[in-house]
């Protein structure tokens, strides 16, 4: 038998630790402390604001699990930025403040621009500001804009500057991204308030995690009540069934 020097059997260290690694991946879920990613995208249909609220609780629930800063005299009060395109701005609205979580109705910037161009710059100018909590963009379709290059640049700018960012992409096929995780959303049911039955529930979301750089894809019912809460085997095919018609024409 020829040997090969190069090519050796893992050791029992290296065997214990890809199993570790992948049972931290299997018990991993949405809303767990220590999640860092800091370019997300949300796939979801312009019929309903599941995405932008999604990417809403996405980012109150990564600012609620930050460690506060011993030095700091008062909370993190930040600005927040969102930026809409002019198709997004037709399809999904303004944002409504007397509807944002109270912690952030005086706090948001937002900016509505024509093109998909601008949004892309505007976003990028928003997330080399450090001064900035945390910023989310919505763009309708695929447009030529934004490509890889685009997406890099983007990802890129917010690694750099630690500014997390979420990007809400309307009614839009599955394309080339760099973005770490990438979902496709649609709203759920709320289930029925514990006092009053007439009241509206907490926000929930059925959600597929389709990519992901440190976690392995999964489905889940996500449920914002406070924190972000996930229920495993949420999505199921009524998701496919909501999107079906933004990913005609495929990608991936």
């Amino acid at each position: 038998m020829t040997s090969h020097p190069s090519l050796s059997l893992p050791t029992a260290a290296e065997l214990g630790a890809t199993r570790l690694g992948e049972q931290q991946g299997a018990r991993w879920a949405p809303g767990q402390a220590g999640e860092t990613t800091a370019h997300g995208e949300i796939f979801a249909s312009g019929d309903e604001g599941a995405g932008a609220a999604l990417a809403l609780a996405l980012a109150l629930d990564r600012q609620q699990a930050r460690a506060p800063d011993p030095l700091a005299d008062t909370p993190d009060m930040r600005m927040w930025l969102w930026v809409q395109d002019r198709k997004a701005l037709a399809r999904s609205g303004r944002p409504y403040r007397a509807g944002l979580p109270e912690s952030l109705r005086d706090r948001l910037i937002h900016v509505a621009v024509k093109s998909p161009e601008d949004a892309l710059f505007a976003l990028e100018e928003g997330l080399r500001c450090r001064d900035l909590a945390f910023v989310i963009g919505e763009i309708s379709g695929n447009p030529r804009a934004l490509d890889m290059t685009a997406s890099r640049r983007l990802g890129l700018a917010a690694e750099r500057h630690g500014v997390p960012f979420w990007l809400v992409r309307l009614d839009a096929r599955r394309d080339l991204s760099s973005a770490r995780m990438r979902w496709e959303v649609a709203s759920a049911p709320s289930l029925a308030p514990r006092w009053n039955v007439q009241a509206p529930g907490a926000p929930s979301w059925q959600a597929q995690l389709f990519r992901a750089r440190r976690h392995p894809p999964g489905q889940w019912l996500l449920r914002g009540d406070g924190r972000l809460v996930a229920e495993t085997g949420g999505a199921a095919p009524e998701l496919q069934n909501t999107l079906a018609h933004a990913k005609e024409g495929g990608g991936a």
